[in-house]
């Protein structure tokens, strides 16, 4: 299962390398990529520097997956383990959201964050590439849950009316899970948004890696946090891995061999 979750300088995966970030070079290739997929894409101001970086990069590991004939960096995301709900005060959610109810969690977590495409692949491969090395690495070591935060671009909630509000009719996670307000700044969509969802226009305005979280039967939090400085709202997401129906877990597994 990718060469028993790379851990050579590279693995080969058709026309893509995934692979570890090895050196503070490999980071800051990460963190070039995050910048121009979250600041410079998006219009935003940045802090000169062309890096999108942050103390949690110290504490993560980082997966790149490049162009097997260029070398090109296409996609990274950075992930962190946690034994159990104990350790989560050190988490980058812990930020924005309450999480006290899931301290009690007790099996294995791996918080998910800072993922990204290069804004010119438009190639599917890369997402299902991404999937496979995280569905490869859950596997080996034993992830009971999946968490992170999944944001939409803007910060105007009715942008994103019918797809909020589609994450209340169907997508609320369980009540003793559930994490608190903690951030300044959030949009209490499950308290305030009364209308029926139209499952189309949801379905468009859905980011496609929440999309993914659930239809592998991930769940969200009742409110967004507003986050200005990067132009986005954003919903704590998680995933029981025991959750997940089985014909989406044999479709990861399959990618990942």
């Amino acid at each position: 299962m990718f060469a028993a979750i790379f851990p050579a300088v590279s693995t080969r995966k058709g026309r893509f390398n995934v692979r570890f970030a090895a050196t503070s070079a490999d980071v800051e290739a990460a963190q070039r990529l995050r910048h121009l997929a979250f600041v410079t894409a998006r219009g935003q101001r940045g802090s000169g520097s062309g890096l999108d970086s942050d103390d949690f990069d110290a504490l993560c590991r980082h997966v790149l997956i490049e162009d097997a004939k260029t070398g090109q960096l296409v996609c990274t995301y950075r992930f962190q383990d946690f034994q159990g709900g104990g350790d989560l005060s050190r988490s980058y959610c812990a930020q924005y959201y309450d999480l006290d109810a899931l301290a009690r969690y007790e099996g294995r977590m791996m918080e998910v964050g800072r993922f990204c495409i290069h804004p010119d692949w438009q190639d599917a491969d890369v997402l299902r590439i991404a999937w496979a090395a995280m569905t490869a690495y859950v596997d080996a070591s034993g992830i009971d849950l999946l968490f992170g935060c999944s944001s939409f671009e803007g910060t105007d909630w009715m942008v994103h009316g019918d797809a909020l509000a589609m994450l209340k009719h169907r997508h609320i996670g369980p009540k003793h899970w559930l994490p608190k307000i903690k951030a300044p700044n959030v949009f209490k969509f499950a308290a305030r948004l009364r209308r029926k969802p139209d499952a189309k226009r949801a379905a468009r305005a859905m980011p496609p890696l929440l999309k993914t979280y659930l239809m592998m039967g991930g769940w969200v939090s009742d409110h967004a946090v507003v986050d200005r400085q990067l132009g986005t709202m954003h919903v704590f997401t998680g995933v029981e891995i025991a959750s997940i129906p089985d014909a989406r877990k044999k479709l990861l597994r399959a990618a990942a061999m």
